[in-house]
């Protein structure tokens, strides 16, 4: 049963009849009080719910009302009802325990496809069960490693791919977010679907409105044909919007609207165009330091992050790193048509031991490295270290298993600006970011010029 609580009779009326049009058994309720008495007696699947029940809009009432629910219902998810004006009591409800939020007015569409996304993330265990025997076998190819935080992470992963949850990744660089965002998709009811991969901090805030909506021939200066935005080719299937904390608070508004509404518009042309997409991001950054700084945007970090995973550092699961290293090796030898090559038992004990701040990137780069400066058929310990130019008395850094992100991140960046010669496009491509992400990290960490 879903519980509808609105003290205006033609929200309650709308939602119903919706929700019964989808075969859905619904009741409708005006008042606090009557919501209370309703969970009292029973647990409802899921709660759609008013914010304001009163001549004020403080939101207060909607809030308490929240609070007290989850006393009776702590598992049943609670989807706000708001106006845009009232985003920040969203954000406040999102804060004390809401799943979701929708505003005012809202499209059928992408609420039904919310209400189902609750509903099955609530899933009891028995039903959970019965859908794993349903899909078959997890596909986690090209996901190395047996540890127990990876195995944790990939045992998320198994129990929402087949929702349409936005999942947000974080982590250091390097460390599989977009690994983990394939994951999702080829383990997700889109499968079938285009899986569309969008570096969001290699888009200047000019083109963004290009990039990811499209445009037509002559919407602007240099638009000399059609374009095909990135959430239309996404459309059924996933976006993964990668280096989401890169994104500029104006485009933040942007991105937001699609979410919220699932429809946007192509530059040049004023026709809505509706999309169904599941939405992944990952950032290396810290958002909710972000949102405290005013640089990120709250509304979007609550609806972006509903499941959040982090990805853990290669040095916070070291027993992963003999098979990761064994599989890089492989691959090495296959893509540089080399003889197999075996790792000898010192050289792996050394290879263990690193602090890896550019984690499994840096570990598949070095391992590489060893085997063509060597040419050997066994890397040896000293090969691993002429490749890592480890001298034999170590830093402290190199004996230190615990970097700090911004700490890894700004040594990776002085060694490639002195590996390069200061030259940004090749330091930028070894880091694996853009150059204007890259030109954003050297002014964070005091390296610009």
């Amino acid at each position: 049963m879903i519980l509808i609580v609105d003290d205006d009779i033609a929200i309650r009326h709308s939602l119903g009849l919706m929700l019964k049009r989808a075969r859905y058994e619904v009741e409708a309720v005006a008042s606090p009080g009557e919501a209370l008495d309703m969970v009292r007696q029973t647990v409802p699947e899921l709660i759609l719910m008013d914010m304001n029940f009163s001549l004020a809009t403080s939101g207060d009432d909607g809030i308490e009302l929240l609070q007290k629910v989850k006393i009776f219902c702590p598992d049943t998810p609670v989807i706000l009802i708001t106006a845009w004006g009232s985003i920040e009591l969203a954000v406040r409800g999102m804060r004390a325990g809401a799943f979701d939020f929708v505003t005012k007015p809202w499209n059928n569409v992408a609420l039904m496809q919310r209400i189902e996304t609750a509903l099955q993330l609530s899933r009891k265990s028995a039903d959970s069960e019965n859908v794993q025997s349903e899909r078959g076998a997890f596909d986690r190819s090209f996901i190395i490693g047996r540890s127990k935080a990876l195995s944790d992470i990939l045992s998320t992963v198994e129990r929402i791919a087949r929702t349409n949850a936005p999942v947000l990744i974080t982590g250091e660089s390097g460390t599989g977010k977009e690994l983990i965002a394939e994951a999702l998709h080829r383990n997700s009811l889109r499968a079938q679907n285009n899986f569309v991969k969008v570096n969001l901090g290699g888009i200047s805030h000019t083109l963004f409105e290009s990039e990811m909506f499209g445009h037509k021939k002559g919407a602007f200066t240099d638009a000399s044909s059609d374009r095909t935005g990135r959430f239309e080719l996404a459309d059924k299937g996933t976006i993964f919007l990668d280096e989401l904390g890169e994104l500029d608070v104006a485009c933040q508004v942007k991105l937001l609207r699609v979410l919220q509404e699932h429809t946007f518009e192509v530059l040049g042309d004023s026709r809505p165009r509706r999309v169904d997409i599941r939405v992944v991001c990952a950032t290396n950054a810290d958002l909710t330091k972000m949102v405290a700084e005013r640089t990120f945007r709250e509304d979007l970090y609550y609806r972006v992050s509903l499941i959040t995973l982090h990805l853990p550092a290669l040095r916070e699961r070291r027993e992963d790193i003999p098979l990761l290293a064994r599989h890089f090796a492989a691959l090495a030898a296959k893509e540089n048509s080399l003889p197999k090559v075996e790792i000898s038992g010192e050289a792996m004990e050394l290879l263990a031991r690193l602090p890896y701040p550019g984690n499994i990137r840096e570990l598949k780069n070095l391992v590489e490295r060893a085997m063509l400066m060597s040419g050997n058929s066994i890397l040896t310990s000293q090969d691993i270290s002429r490749a890592n130019n480890i001298m034999p008395q170590q830093t402290v850094l190199q004996q230190s298993a615990a970097l700090t992100l911004d700490e890894g991140e700004r040594m990776r960046i002085v060694e490639a600006l002195q590996k390069y010669g200061g030259n940004m496009t090749q330091v930028a491509a070894a880091l694996g970011i853009s150059r204007q992400a890259l030109y954003r990290r050297l002014e964070k960490y005091g390296l610009k010029e």
